[in-house]
């Protein structure tokens, strides 16, 4: 059975470095170092795929049934996921557009 707290803190930490290599990526971009943003996007991926890794282990672990509490930090981690899921969708459209973009 998984430790619920080490789960959840492993969560919000591959969560959390998923955002900012994102972030990091966007302010490649718009400095015109596209191919460094699209490196720093894939290493986001990395530690996305950690997060929802566990993410999938606990839910597994419930099976549906109740079986895992729902605690504060529980959805601290759920949010902190989605966030990080959601900032990387949105770099990958936000560094196309720079891509796009003429250099001045």
């Amino acid at each position: 059975m998984i430790d619920q707290e080490e789960a959840v803190m492993e969560i919000i930490v591959n969560a959390g470095q998923s955002r900012s290599l994102c972030f990091e990526a966007l302010q490649a971009a718009r400095q015109g170092e596209i191919e460094q943003a699209r490196e720093l996007l894939q290493q986001a991926d990395t530690f996305t795929r950690q997060a929802h890794k566990m993410q999938t282990r606990l839910i597994e672990q419930d099976a549906g049934e109740g079986r895992q509490p729902m605690t504060l930090i529980m959805v601290h981690a759920q949010d902190h996921l989605m966030t990080s899921m959601l900032a990387r969708e949105l770099s990958e459209e936000i560094i196309h557009l720079y891509q796009r973009q003429p250099r001045a």
